[in-house]
């Protein structure tokens, strides 16, 4: 399953000067970019479903960039922050890369640099949206399965024969070769070892 939909690039930040060259620069390079004076703003707007990332002021009037970029975390909002500010400093942008910002830009920036830091963004999101998709894919498909059904594929991926599986459920090894096959289908494993794989992510 591939991520599709348009990339977005959101702005925050107060200057309007600022947004209005970082809008300029996107458009050149084909980027669709959304800009906001502040993060409230940015809260209150519909976010497209496409890949995306947040160019971040540090220095915002109402909280401070890093505070924002925490509370995102804290709701559950994932995106992948690029900070920009006027005075960064060792600790600040350390802060910030440990918190998961992809950069730490100190205007005046080169638009490469800015650019470059975009991509990686954008890259970024577009694995985890892929991975959140397979994961919910997966989970769909081993809630198909009965309670036995998921007893048999536990036991099946913890490295147990079928004649020991039969052993511990106290059935017949024909029943838990049959159910096993069931597992097999519903999960769409070609193999053992992909349904062990299937069991890590789960």
């Amino acid at each position: 399953m591939t991520i599709t939909g348009d990339p977005t690039v959101f702005v925050i930040d107060d200057d309007d000067l600022v947004r209005a060259a970082i809008q300029g620069l996107l458009k050149s390079v084909g980027l669709q970019a959304e800009t906001f004076g502040t993060t409230q703003q940015f809260l209150c707007s519909k976010r497209p479903d496409g890949p995306s990332c947040l160019i971040l002021d540090v220095e915002l009037p109402e909280v401070s960039g890093l505070d924002f970029q925490r509370q995102l975390a804290e709701s559950g909002v994932r995106i992948p922050i690029i900070f920009i500010t006027g005075h960064g400093d060792i600790p600040m942008t350390v802060k910030a890369m440990r918190s998961g910002a992809v950069e730490f830009l100190t205007k005046p920036f080169r638009d490469e640099d800015l650019l470059n830091a975009i991509h990686q963004a954008l890259d970024r999101d577009r694995v985890t949206r892929q991975q959140q998709n397979e994961l919910a894919e997966l989970r769909k498909r081993h809630e198909s399965l009965t309670a036995r059904e998921r007893q048999v594929m536990g036991l099946v991926v913890s490295g147990m024969l079928n004649k020991q599986i039969a052993y511990e459920l106290g059935t017949s090894e024909i029943t838990v070769k049959m159910q096993r096959g069931h597992v097999m289908r519903k999960m769409r494993a070609e193999s053992l070892a992909e349904l062990v794989r299937m069991a890590a992510k789960l």
